[in-house]
């Protein structure tokens, strides 16, 4: 299920990602003031605002011990990922791909940028979470093959004079598939070294990535609460031009 979810989730991703560009090849400047691109407006803002139902179950106590009884915190993170990416298609299409007004464009930048950091902190932070997990474990176990071999090496004098004189130019050939001779133990802990070297490399990126996740989610946050201001703001003008077209 999770898989499938994710297939429907990034493909819907991909078409709104890219949905925007169709004002190179289209534009329809009344079609957001018509019938059917006012309910296209509506209905993709009313599946926007529901999104907001998973932050109030999560952050409030009161709502999250009665709530999540009957429905799980998962569940209403799957209606947030899926009313949001939804709603923002059918706001996309309910544009006619006119971009005009600072307000508009305004609006769909910030609902473009919450879709974005939505999905790198949904599929990518547990992607690298359970990846650094996984090198963590096996960091400790080279670190333990490493220790093992370095101490068979000095047990032997001969062994210490097979050292290689030059490291880099053995861990070099290593990476090559190029190994010292079998029994060469000296030359199994440069391999080992090397590789002990290549994980703590990956594990240290890994991390980066991981702060670069929880920026990620502030600027969520952030953007956000700009996307909801913006939306306020646009709905309101709809509502005050309109009653006046009606008068």
């Amino acid at each position: 299920m999770k898989n499938r979810e994710r297939a429907v989730v990034i493909s819907v991703f991909v078409v709104l990602v890219f949905a925007w560009l169709g004002f190179l090849l289209h534009v329809s400047p009344r079609f957001a003031g018509s019938g059917l691109g006012a309910v296209f407006g509506i209905a993709g803002a009313v599946l926007m605002l529901l999104p907001l139902a998973y932050v109030l179950v999560k952050r409030i106590s009161f709502l999250k011990e009665r709530i999540a009884r009957y429905i799980s915190l998962q569940t209403w993170l799957s209606i947030h990922i899926y009313t949001g990416i939804i709603g923002a298609l059918l706001a996309l299409i309910h544009t006619g791909h006119k971009y005009v007004s600072p307000l508009g464009i305004a609006l769909t930048a910030t609902m473009l940028l919450v879709v974005v950091s939505g999905i790198v902190l949904r599929y990518l932070t547990p992607f690298v979470n359970l990846d650094l997990k996984d090198k963590l474990l096996l960091l400790q176990t080279a670190r333990g093959d490493l220790d093992s071999a370095w101490g068979v090496m000095e047990k032997s004098a001969a062994e210490k004079k097979g050292l290689p004189k030059l490291p880099p130019l053995t861990a070099g050939l290593g990476s090559f598939g190029l190994d010292s001779p079998p029994g060469n133990s000296a030359g199994r802990v440069t391999t080992l070294a090397q590789g002990v070297a290549d994980l703590e490399y990956s594990i240290r990126t890994d991390e980066l990535l991981r702060r670069w996740f929880s920026w990620a989610l502030n600027i969520h946050i952030v953007v956000s609460v700009a996307f909801y201001a913006l939306l306020t703001a646009h709905i309101a003008a709809g509502i005050y031009f309109g009653l006046r077209w009606l008068r």
